[in-house]
């Protein structure tokens, strides 16, 4: 049994979402979202770290996983949401969570099997999985979707290492 923490960063609205994974099976503990009330971005750190702080030492997770930064055509706002990712990433380690970390289009690929999926797909399938049937704050359900696709890598990679044979012809040099 392992609480999974997933992070959606954002320097506005971080979202998060905490699963409890056992074996192959995931259930939904909780998720919610830190809105940040300031203007001056260092404040807004500051809500970040201490929100995820808070929700660590209420629920204390074994593992975390964020999503990676997403560079689109802004630079600006590309580094203010590497600020608010660093804020989070520092609250992790900061309680000692060993944490992964998860591209955008892995986290899509991971739910609903193409990389390029809608965020209401994304949603669509965080509810089918963890079985919840009221409607989800946006940025929580992505920090759920990268809590699961953590679970599922986490689940993948243990069962490879259990592998009893492999084929040489699959691995690339």
């Amino acid at each position: 049994m392992a609480i999974i923490l997933g992070i959606d960063p954002g320097s506005r609205i971080t979202g998060y979402g905490l699963i409890n994974a056992t074996g192959n099976k995931l259930a939904f503990v909780h998720c919610g979202y830190i809105k940040t009330n300031s203007e001056a971005l260092p404040e807004r750190l500051l809500q970040i770290f201490n929100g995820i702080c808070e929700v660590i030492e209420g629920y204390a997770p074994q593992q975390a996983a964020i999503e990676d930064v997403f560079m689109g055509r802004n630079a600006s706002a590309a580094i203010k949401l590497g600020q608010a990712r660093g804020s989070a990433i520092v609250a992790c380690l900061h309680h000692g969570l060993p944490l992964e970390e998860y591209s955008a289009r892995k986290v899509k690929q991971a739910l609903v099997g193409r990389g390029a999926a809608e965020k209401s797909q994304v949603q669509h399938m965080v509810k089918a999985i963890l079985g919840i049937n009221e409607k989800l704050q946006e940025d929580a359900a992505d920090g759920l979707a990268v809590a699961i696709c953590h679970a599922n890598t986490q689940a993948g990679l243990i069962k490879m290492a259990g592998a009893k044979s492999f084929s040489r012809k699959r691995l690339r040099r």
